[in-house]
């Protein structure tokens, strides 16, 4: 691949730091070899791209998707009313819309397996790079249990999978990471969506979940995400040791110290607040209540030095490809600078992916995702949201999207993976 030079720009690093005016990144088979000024570039052949005095952002994450939900308001049902190969290209916009507006990685908390994932990575499809949980384990009358009333079960449709003992989470488990699972999902709560419990009610126990943990230690040190609304589920969630706690409206100030001391994120999904999600009188009573708390809560919790990743819950409400949205409304609700939405985005959740090492941050090194914004989103943060505003992106220095016209077209043609190549990207 020819080497690309990106300058006149300005560089928001991921890490935190101010912005690097004048900044120029050098790119050479999927990798940054080199960042810094414009003046101080190494002299040499690379394609000179100029990309008209915008912003360069690292790749940006979104931690809390569902690319086999809908999103936009429909329900469930609706997987229920297509065969699964009119299923397969939804699949396949959701992906390429969501990588075009700037989601280089994305974590997929239930719905698709990993063949979808790899599909990405060998470059059969386009998308983002993906981390699966392929199920979301809870109990019977959990909130991965969709049996409704009319006798009809979606609960295989949706990707749930119910464990009812120690020893049945701990062989779903197995049984997961068997099939290629990258994180393990739990619903130690009640949800908003769900036909048959509250989000005040305790999902999962802890003795359950903390199965699943060792289980997950044991097979690969993989992590655990636990989908947990009400206070008993976070409570429960954070006692067995998992990563993260997605959602995580009722925290208060005690379970915030634990999950500081133990390093515990929070993936707050503010976006799903604002979205639709339910089908009845009785869902949109819990939608009300719950989100409002939402709002309220997560400002406490950055206050108290919870870590935040960025999560949409894409596809449950959240229209696919309005991620980057997210940001904008940890400023509002959570009491976040702009630069600090940017790190959440970023550097934190490829912290909590186990990425950091890879990605997250425009350093030397690392895999080449950038994204060019338009203008100074540190100004105008929700600008980020808005696809126009998404000039460039680029998925390990291939170009995914190039709507500002930046790079030349012998320089953009993306490189065929390699015969038999199995490296996801």
């Amino acid at each position: 691949m020819n080497r690309l030079l990106l300058h006149h720009a300005t560089l928001i690093d991921g890490t935190g730091d101010a912005p690097l005016a004048d900044a120029a990144v050098l790119i050479e088979d999927g990798h940054i070899l080199w960042v810094g000024t414009l003046s101080d570039a190494p002299a040499d052949d690379a394609v000179r791209v100029d990309v008209g005095g915008h912003t360069i952002c690292p790749g940006f994450f979104d931690c809390h998707v569902h690319f086999s939900l809908p999103g936009a308001g429909a329900t469930p049902l609706d997987l229920a009313l297509h065969p699964p190969s009119y299923l397969h290209f939804q699949l396949i916009e959701r992906l390429r819309v969501t990588l075009h507006n700037g989601v280089t990685t994305a974590r997929d908390l239930m719905g698709i397996d990993a063949g979808v994932r790899d599909a990405v990575g060998h470059g059969l499809i386009d998308g983002p790079r993906l981390l699966v949980a392929i199920n979301m384990m809870s109990q019977t009358c959990g909130h991965a249990d969709f049996h409704l009333p009319s006798g009809l079960d979606l609960t295989p449709l949706i990707g749930g999978s119910l464990v009812d003992t120690v020893e049945g989470a701990r062989r779903r488990t197995r049984e997961l990471i068997a099939a290629g699972a990258d994180v393990l999902k739990v619903a130690s709560s009640g949800g908003v969506s769900s036909p048959s419990d509250q989000p005040e009610w305790l999902g999962m126990r802890t003795e359950l979940i903390a199965a699943v943990v060792q289980e997950a230690a044991a097979y690969g040190h993989k992590r655990v995400a636990a989908h947990a609304i009400g206070y008993a589920g976070i409570e429960a969630a954070v006692e067995a040791g998992v990563t993260s706690i997605e959602h995580g409206y009722q925290l208060d100030e005690r379970l915030r110290r634990k999950m500081v001391d133990a390093g515990i994120f929070l993936v707050p999904t503010l976006l799903e607040t604002m979205a639709d999600v339910t089908a009845s009188a009785a869902g949109e009573a819990k939608s009300a209540s719950w989100h409002a708390l939402a709002h309220e809560s997560i400002a406490a919790s950055a206050a108290a030095g919870v870590k935040i990743a960025v999560g949409t819950d894409a596809g449950l409400g959240p229209r696919h490809g309005t991620n980057l949205r997210e940001l904008g409304l940890l400023v509002r609700f959570g009491g976040l600078t702009p630069m600090q939405a940017v790190v959440a985005g970023t550097s934190a959740s490829a912290q909590l992916c186990g990425l950091s090492d890879q990605l997250g941050t425009v350093a030397a090194g690392k895999l080449a995702d950038l994204v060019v914004v338009r203008g100074d989103p540190l100004a105008d943060i929700d600008a980020l949201g808005e696809p126009e505003n998404i000039l460039l992106v680029l998925k390990e220095g291939r170009v995914a999207i190039d709507r500002g016209g930046f790079v030349p077209a012998a320089a953009a043609a993306p490189a065929a993976p390699p015969p038999g190549n199995t490296a996801p990207r």
